[in-house]
């Protein structure tokens, strides 16, 4: 059987998840509003070839809220009656699944702390909002979180 891998557009503002050579499936997402590059402290998205080093967040709940890539007992969902719902904070939900570079321009990845997760502002998908991560929408990050495996490799255009 043929792996995945995930190819993330920032010019289309799209990921799109393959099966072999087949592509399986096309997601909105966001990637950092300042841009693409490998920078520390840039608040960029890194470009090039990375891979999934850990998938956290198995089992949580829709809208989980992830703190230092722990779930805390809030749930983040978009009606009036969540506190939550109009924070413009960059809240990571869901699922995390956390990226590690692989080349030397972007070796740097993981001491960001730059993942695919889920998003409180999925009304921004399709557009450059995000603070380096890439978004998805919380139900699209449970379904890629389910599909790959660690180890997964993503790469990232411009």
């Amino acid at each position: 059987m043929a792996g995945f891998r995930i190819v993330v557009r920032a010019s289309t503002q799209t990921a799109e998840l393959f099966e072999g050579d087949q592509l399986f499936k096309t997601y909105r997402i966001s990637t950092a509003e300042r841009g693409l590059g490998c920078e520390m402290g840039s608040f960029r998205t890194p470009l090039g070839l990375l891979r999934i080093s850990s998938k956290i967040g198995h089992g949580c709940e829709l809208g989980t809220v992830f703190k230092r890539r722990l779930p805390t007992p809030e749930l983040w969902s978009p009606g009036p009656s969540n506190r939550l719902s109009a924070s413009s904070e960059d809240l990571v939900l869901t699922r995390i699944l956390w990226l590690e570079g692989i080349e030397e321009s972007n070796s740097n990845t993981i001491d960001r702390y730059i993942y695919l997760h889920g998003t409180n502002q999925e009304h921004l998908l399709g557009t450059p909002a995000s603070h380096g991560c890439v978004r998805f929408s919380n139900r699209d990050v449970i379904e890629i979180f389910d599909l790959v495996p660690e180890g997964t490799i993503v790469e990232v255009l411009a």
